[in-house]
């Protein structure tokens, strides 16, 4: 009897054993480890012409340092309204986030306009009460550290190298200098992220300043217009995943199709890391063209995957956007850089072979960050010249380059030796080919 009773035992471990393993795993392989829920949230904002993309390798650094992913927001704006009443929507938000974390205040991150915007709201002295520690990011000289009576504990961080936004060290604040990184990189580097954290958590220790590879990747974000960061409602997302050889789907349906909400939100899904993705957005709004983004593989879950459409008439980027070529002659290609400018002598960025990242086109100055390619003169060649006025705004470029159409091929996107192939798709009745660089 006894030993009957041992063999069930021995059998009914055995099979817990086999049922947890299949819990703590999925296709991937295991789980990440549990997330630490008493840390403070964090409100990251963002600057001018961006979104809250801006911090999704700082939220993937914080995450894999055991930040849960459910502490962390980005504050999403329109930064070319800068009369709107912005600090009452960011106090709303962040009692919403009070309110749904239980916390008793947060940490906020401004860059840029976003520090502007951090350093207005804090000068109340009741919503000042709200944030336990600010970090001011390439957003320029001030007197003190935030606040009206400077009562908030700052971090000032920033780079001299930053040929946007004229900084230096603030008194009083905890200041955080590195060189070599221009205005944009400022907010994405790993360096930015090793000060914040330490600044967030003095008796926290630091496991990583990487992204933290993971076994599956649960992808969200939001569909929103260029610039204004206006929600789009009711877009339908399609994903597939890509031969990263070829740059074809691998299937002719895709593996999720997913409508946005009120707000913009779509997903989470799961995708494999490491594969090549594309992401369709028809926004079903009448006169708007698919956008089709191509990604590089995801590490580990990424919240903030921004699918930027075009904003509808009546924009203050109506002048620049009006040049787009809607036809079906040729491919309208956007090539985004999601963590540094393009900056001539330190980066590479090829397209079908032509070299961009050439002083005209790379200028530090500029902080590129967008690439509007096309054949804006109509000739049917590339000329490599600048054109429409796409030069009156930072971070954005247009160079006359001419994508055929005739013949379905593929253009090679290469920068600093990452490679992404896309379809030549025609401009007006297939849609918009945007690459993202990460």
């Amino acid at each position: 009897m006894m030993k009957n009773i041992i063999t069930a035992v021995l059998i009914l471990s055995m099979f817990s054993f086999f049922s947890c393993n299949k819990d703590e795993n999925d296709e991937y392989g295991p789980k990440d480890p549990i997330c630490d829920d008493s840390r403070t949230p964090i409100v990251f904002i963002h600057g001018l012409l961006a979104s809250g993309d801006t911090y999704a390798n700082q939220f993937m650094r914080f995450s894999s340092n055991k930040y849960c992913e459910n502490l962390m927001f980005a504050f999403d704006w329109n930064t070319l309204n800068q009369n709107a009443d912005h600090e009452t929507k960011l106090d709303l938000f962040i009692d919403e986030i009070l309110d749904k974390t239980g916390a008793d205040f947060v940490h906020l991150v401004g860059h840029s306009s976003g520090g502007n915007l951090s350093y207005s709201y804090l000068s109340d002295t009741q919503r000042a009460l709200k944030v336990e520690k600010y970090v001011h990011i390439g957003s320029g000289e001030r007197p003190g550290p935030a606040g009206a009576n400077e009562e908030v504990p700052t971090m000032n961080i920033w780079s001299p190298d930053d040929k946007i936004v004229s900084s230096s060290n603030i008194n009083g604040a905890e200041n955080v200098v590195i060189p070599g990184k221009d205005h944009y990189e400022i907010a994405t580097s790993f360096e930015t992220f090793e000060a914040m954290f330490t600044f967030f958590n003095p008796d926290k220790t630091l496991e990583t300043t990487g992204i933290t590879p993971a076994t599956k990747a649960a992808v969200s974000g939001k569909v929103v217009t260029l610039g204004e960061n206006n929600p789009v409602n009711g877009a339908t997302v399609s994903i597939y995943a890509l031969n990263s050889n070829t740059g074809e789907r691998t299937t002719e349906e895709p593996l999720f199709v997913i409508n946005s909400q009120s707000d913009g939100k779509w997903g989470p899904v799961d995708l494999q890391p490491g594969i090549q993705h594309e992401f369709k957005v028809n926004t079903n709004i009448a006169g708007q063209r698919n956008f089709h983004y191509f990604r590089q593989g995801f590490e580990r879950n990424n919240s903030l995957v921004y699918l930027r459409a075009l904003p509808e008439s009546g924009s203050i980027l109506d002048l620049v956007l009006n040049d787009l070529p809607e036809d079906d002659n040729q491919s309208l290609l956007i090539v985004f850089l999601a963590n540094q400018g393009l900056v001539y002598g330190r980066d590479n960025l090829k397209i079908d072979g032509y070299e961009l990242a050439t002083e005209e086109f790379a200028d530090p100055d500029e902080n590129v960050i967008a690439l509007f390619l096309y054949d804006g003169n109509n000739n049917a060649q590339t000329d490599l010249t600048s054109q429409g006025l796409f030069g009156n705004f930072p971070f954005l470029e247009s160079i006359d380059m001419y994508f055929q159409t005739q013949q379905k091929q593929f253009i090679e996107c290469e920068f600093n030796n990452e490679i992404l192939r896309v379809p030549n798709l025609k401009s007006e009745s297939e849609g918009v080919v945007i690459v993202v660089f990460e």
